[in-house]
């Protein structure tokens, strides 16, 4: 059996090339659901784009029953409860190309394919199962999953909900409200989570609305007016004395913050995924239109100012999709490892994921970030022109500014993957002691000062990558030394950590993408330079920051050493030179 890579380990293991997976590598199957995918996007949602700006509900449910007819619902679903049971891979592929066109589709489908199956086809049993999976699959029921409170956002297990058992035994009787949730005015099928009686945690339920003995113990409120993802249901929920028998109870009694967490985990790297497409899309319209808008006599895209401005829009959406597609193939060997050893399918899609939930909540931010960063530029590019509602930036930007927001806020998640982080090394789960002690060592030796043979294709950048392992575990080993248990109230100094985690790992994946697939004169090779160049800059702040902080004297002294000698280019790169070659390609490709 193979021996695949831990959550996290890429920090202290060096992943070979050809062991990760990119876009350019798909079979032919995959190939074909994609253009399905785009093909369905192109002919069904760009042409009616307004009417999701105008907030046309109704058709957001066409488009999602459509879906349902095409098996697209079900990607992710066991042939035996009605759906097509496809790997991990497929399903983030059809929710990259299904994400593109509009936020209010993406949501939607988002929200039904993951949080809104995902807990009863993870933690359901077979009776829950056979039941509301098929209908989910194929689109003739919708489902919506309802965590959030008025007073419970990213504290989830702090909802006061209440579930009490009735007197025969028989029925759990619900009171309580939810809010911001995706689906509500068209799904039947809900997830929601409430306390039973006076537990400490959360437990999760699953209920179809239309089976309800009482309709008006379920009631909605008006949708939410929003900035961007107009056209998707957004609604509070309230429960009045809801009566559900309690065969209903989904998983175990107090389980409901597991069953929360690990769906959002999946959510999260789904989130990473929905944001590919719309990168591209937006990209192109740029590009498009830099070539067709003219100034002083030329296309605006022969200006330098307009060229940085694409060359770093294409670098974004190339280190997106590398990061994102390298942690799935990590997911899917873990997944089929342990049905290998025996595993069923379910559970080992859930332990699978939960492997690699730093890289899930690494990808949420650095992905959702990007695009809309990406947005914001292409306004920029188009002028004024951008801010009209006759172009397609200004929805774009608006439906981009959400994904920073759910599935966890990225501060939220920032914090989440270095605690998670520090979380299985106190387990023992990753070794991240010894080589942040091996390092404190080489800070106390002469440095090298032999110039390094860097001839390979790459050989220099995946040194540098190295080093800057070394920064964070310098950084972080020493502060964690220094607070130990009380690290995790440090969050300005974690934020720091997050930001140096998340550009190595983003780095590195763009990076042995380029070696892997392309060659050293291509843009693809020129877009890792330059990502990595900006990164060891975002990675020298912050780790300046960090250890200014809590260090002093000769050990902030040593570790400011260290901390040049880790992020020194041998060969520093031409900038100016990487981002023409990258603009050239993208203009006339």
């Amino acid at each position: 059996m193979k021996n695949t890579l831990k959550g996290g380990e890429f920090l202290i293991k060096e992943t070979p090339a050809n062991e990760i997976f990119s876009l350019e590598e798909l079979n032919e199957e995959q190939k074909m659901l994609c253009n399905s995918a785009k093909e369905f996007i192109d002919r069904e949602a760009i042409p009616q784009k307004s009417r999701f700006e105008k907030k046309d509900f109704a058709f957001t449910e066409e488009c999602m029953k459509k879906l349902g007819e095409m098996g697209m619902l079900g990607i992710t679903v066991p042939e035996q409860y009605g759906g097509l049971g496809m790997g991990f891979i497929e399903t983030m592929l059809i929710c990259d190309y299904l994400s593109g066109a509009t936020g209010s589709l993406a949501t939607a489908f988002g929200a039904h394919t993951g949080i809104g199956t995902l807990p009863v086809l993870l933690y359901g049993t077979e009776e829950q199962k056979n039941k509301y999976l098929p209908d989910l699959a194929a689109g003739t029921k919708f489902g919506a999953y309802c965590l959030t409170e008025p007073e419970a956002g990213s504290d989830a297990n702090s909802g006061k909900t209440k579930a009490k058992l009735s007197e025969d035994g028989k029925h759990y009787i619900i009171n309580g409200q939810k809010m911001w949730i995706s689906n509500a005015g068209f799904a039947d099928t809900f997830t929601l989570f409430a306390k039973i009686e006076d537990d400490k945690n959360i437990t999760a339920f699953v209920i179809n609305r239309s089976e309800l003995e009482n309709p008006d113990s379920f009631t909605l409120g008006e949708e939410e007016h929003k900035l961007g993802i107009r056209a998707s249901s957004t609604r509070q929920v309230f429960f009045n004395d809801m009566k559900i028998p309690v065969e209903n109870l989904l998983g175990e009694r107090n389980n409901g913050f597991k069953i929360a967490l690990n769906a959002l985990n999946v959510g999260r790297i789904k989130l990473a995924a929905a944001c590919l497409d719309a990168q591209r899309r937006i990209l192109n319209h740029a590009v498009q239109y830099a070539g067709e808008r003219k100034q002083f006599g030329v296309s605006i895209s022969t200006f330098g100012a307009i060229r940085k401005k694409i060359a770093e829009m294409a670098t974004g959406v190339f280190v997106s999709e590398s990061g994102t597609y390298r942690a799935a193939k990590n997911i899917q060997e873990k997944i089929d490892e342990l049905v290998e050893s025996g595993m069923n399918f379910q559970e080992a899609e859930l332990k699978g994921v939960e492997e690699f939930a730093v890289e899930c909540s690494i990808l949420k931010v650095f992905v959702s970030d990007i695009a809309q960063h990406a947005a914001d530029e292409g306004i920029q590019i188009y002028g004024g022109m951008g801010f009209s509602e006759e172009t397609p930036m200004e929805a774009a930007w608006r439906d981009s500014r959400i994904s920073r927001i759910y599935e966890g806020t990225n501060e939220i998640n920032r914090l989440l993957s270095v605690g998670m982080l520090i979380k299985r090394a106190m387990k023992g789960q990753l070794d991240l002691l010894s080589p942040a002690m091996a390092i404190s060592k080489e800070l106390m030796g002469i440095p090298s000062f032999e110039t390094p043979d860097f001839s390979e294709f790459m050989s220099e950048e995946k040194s540098i990558i190295a080093n800057l392992k070394k920064v964070f575990l310098m950084v972080s080993g020493a502060a964690l030394q220094k607070y130990m248990t009380e690290i995790e109230n440090q969050q300005h100094l974690l934020l720091n950590a997050s930001e140096i985690l998340n550009q190595i790992y983003m780095s590195e994946s763009a990076i042995l993408r380029a070696e892997k697939h392309f060659s050293p004169d291509s843009a693809e090779a020129a877009m890792a330079r330059l990502n990595l160049y900006k990164s060891v800059e975002k990675i020298i702040a912050a780790a300046k920051e960090g250890i200014i902080s809590f260090a002093e004297g000769d050990e902030q002294r040593m570790m400011l050493s260290g901390l040049r000698r880790f992020t020194k280019y041998t060969n520093h790169p031409n900038i100016v030179a990487l981002t023409e070659k990258i603009a050239a390609a993208v203009v006339s490709r």
